[in-house]
């Protein structure tokens, strides 16, 4: 039986060096945000979908949308962030079934990295749900650093999404992403070598 595995956690959390260490590992990872991304390229289902909402002052000079404009409107106010989860929500809920499913027939174990896994009831999709965690500081640096926020920018970015304390209340495993890079793959590590165990022990079993 195929085990299906979630991957989430907060913006700047690492998630990108997780899922890249899976793929090096063999494993397949469906990648939810670049779901999001090709369904908002030109012509897609979220593109007409946000410009019905949002308007024209939401595209580029070359038709496409323009992803640092879209993402200050709708961050810009709570109740856009709700309506851009409903609108979106929907729509990435059922590309991302059509791929699960798809994987599902091919693959024993795979990954999906779902940044909001939680927020928008994914959990019973999954065996279990691994959380990329860190703590608030080093988050809080990794994001200005990436993203080249002010502290200000940053707090409030983290500030809008739910807290790391309350994903770990339904995450299975946690992986601590706030030291270097080998402290995290080693437990990368013992969690694939306890998971492939489990699925050996099963085959045998049955």
């Amino acid at each position: 039986m195929t085990k299906i595995i979630g991957l989430t956690g907060g913006i700047a959390s690492g998630k990108s060096t997780v899922t890249n260490y899976l793929r090096k590992k063999g494993f397949k990872v469906i990648d939810a945000d670049q779901v999001v991304h090709d369904l908002q390229e030109k012509g897609g289902a979220l593109y007409q979908a946000l410009l019905d909402w949002l308007g024209p002052d939401i595209l580029g000079q070359d038709g496409q949308l323009n992803r640092p404009k879209l993402a200050e409107l709708i961050f810009s106010s709570q109740d856009n962030l709700d309506k851009s989860a409903r609108l979106q929500g929907a729509i990435i809920h059922q590309k991302l079934a059509e791929k699960r499913d798809e994987l599902a027939e091919q693959e024993e174990v795979f990954f999906m990295d779902i940044p909001l896994l939680i927020e928008q009831d994914y959990i019973d999709w999954f065996d279990q749900i691994w959380l990329v965690a860190l703590d608030k500081e080093t988050q809080l640096q990794r994001l200005m650093d990436r993203n080249t926020y002010s502290k200000d920018e940053a707090a409030a970015r983290i500030a809008s999404q739910m807290s790391t304390d309350a994903k770990k209340k339904v995450a299975s495993h946690i992986i601590d992403n706030s030291g270097s890079l080998e402290e995290t793959y080693q437990q990368l590590d013992d969690l694939l070598d306890d998971l492939l165990a489990g699925l050996k022990g099963a085959q045998s079993g049955s």
